[in-house]
């Protein structure tokens, strides 16, 4: 495995980059930021009061979690100091944290939300992780984790081709509910996503019903605990 990304060396950089990458798939790149949170919502039938994103980067998906949830507090984590400081900067009204020394004491979280984290996370660690999560959600809270998917080849060239994926190791949602189940989560649900780009909105409504074909650019797994 090649070493572990340096995030604070492309945080300048990163909004352009991701719509490089992405850009056959949505001209805009808030698209993915979008799709994610209301998938979530839609999912939910408990109300949220506290929601903590693990691994937020500078805070691309803060903006759809806060319309989607005015009324939770609302925490963001990550390793990148750099990251963070963005975070800090586009959304004052958010706690940002860094991952690391007396971090350990979050717990509680009614909702947690992983996106795009897991494939950067070395191997050896991500039982780690897991637990990690597990312990700071609340009982009966809700867990989403969104990874790309390894069978889908277009995913497989973008993440070949991305300079901050270059530690990555994709994970498909069998070993990543593997984690999740030895980590203590239960009442699991995975599907594959992102299949219609948003310029065919005629045919958005087809997506939850495609959930079983590995075709999708991503899929997620909801557990809770």
């Amino acid at each position: 495995m090649t070493n572990r990304v340096d995030f604070d060396k492309f945080t300048d950089d990163y909004n352009r980059l991701l719509q490089e990458r992405t850009s056959f798939f949505s001209k805009n790149d808030e698209y993915f930021a979008k799709y994610k949170i209301e998938l979530m919502k839609s999912r939910l039938t408990q109300p949220v009061n506290s929601i903590l994103e693990y691994g937020c980067g500078i805070g691309r998906n803060i903006p759809f979690i806060r319309k989607s949830f005015p009324n939770a507090d609302v925490t963001g984590t990550d390793i990148s100091d750099a990251s963070l400081d963005i975070a800090r900067r586009d959304h004052p009204d958010v706690e940002f944290i860094a991952e690391g020394g007396k971090i350990s004491k979050l717990s509680g979280f009614d909702l947690i939300l992983v996106a795009g984290v897991y494939h950067h996370v070395p191997t050896a660690e991500r039982k780690c992780v897991s637990s990690l999560l597990y312990q700071r959600l609340k009982l009966g809270g809700n867990l989403f984790v969104f990874e790309h998917n390894p069978y889908n080849s277009i995913t497989r060239r973008i993440v070949s081709n991305c300079s901050y994926d270059a530690d990555a190791v994709l994970l498909g949602p069998k070993t990543l509910r593997k984690y999740l189940r030895q980590a203590g989560f239960s009442n699991f649900h995975s599907a594959y996503c992102l299949f219609v780009p948003p310029s065919f909105k005629k045919l958005t409504w087809i997506e939850p019903h495609l959930g079983w074909l590995p075709l999708g650019g991503q899929y997620f797994v909801h557990v809770s605990r």
